[in-house]
């Protein structure tokens, strides 16, 4: 018995499917817990603004202005966690201002929300937060999103980002 030639189409989706397989494999595999943890120091992107478009004649592209939600959750079922910086820093690098001016407690499932308005236009593309939280135990740490949005006239731009812990 023979089998018919492969089509291109046919390989294209068998090699989609088997992509999708490998993909879908992964996804279903469950994500290990974070150790617990005392404290962190984190790192979170934040976009003030955003590149966009082409290019205009003095060779700069358009700038879509961005508010940003910065969310601290604390995941720990049982105890709280203090916060006890949220240093806000710009594409240089510069400190711009500290959120927290003392820490703040988040309770068990709780959490402490940061916001930068959309015309806070400092940041820039590349701004960013070290946010340090600490626990009397070891607890599971916090997780720390920014969500990113601009909602003007019939366009709608939402994405967010998420800390990483670094070491100091």
């Amino acid at each position: 018995m023979t089998r018919p030639p492969s089509s291109p189409l046919r390989r294209r989706f068998a090699l989609g499917t088997a992509i999708a397989l490998l993909l879908g494999g992964s996804l279903a595999q469950a994500q290990e817990a974070p150790a617990l943890s005392r404290g962190q120091t984190l790192y979170l992107p934040v976009y003030s603004h955003l590149w966009h478009g082409n290019r205009d004649k003095q060779g700069r592209p358009e700038i879509v202005y961005l508010s940003a939600l910065v969310s601290i959750r604390n995941t720990d079922p049982t105890r709280p966690l203090r916060v006890t910086q949220a240093r806000y820093y710009d594409t240089a690098g510069k400190s711009l201002r500290d959120f927290v001016s003392q820490p703040q407690t988040v309770p068990p499932l709780g959490t402490l929300e940061l916001f930068i308005e959309r015309r806070e236009a400092e940041g820039g593309s590349g701004a960013n937060f070290l946010i340090r939280w600490q626990a009397d135990a070891a607890i599971n740490p916090p997780l720390v999103e920014a969500v990113h949005t601009d909602l003007y006239g019939n366009r709608a731009i939402s994405f967010n980002t998420q800390a990483r812990q670094i070491s100091e």
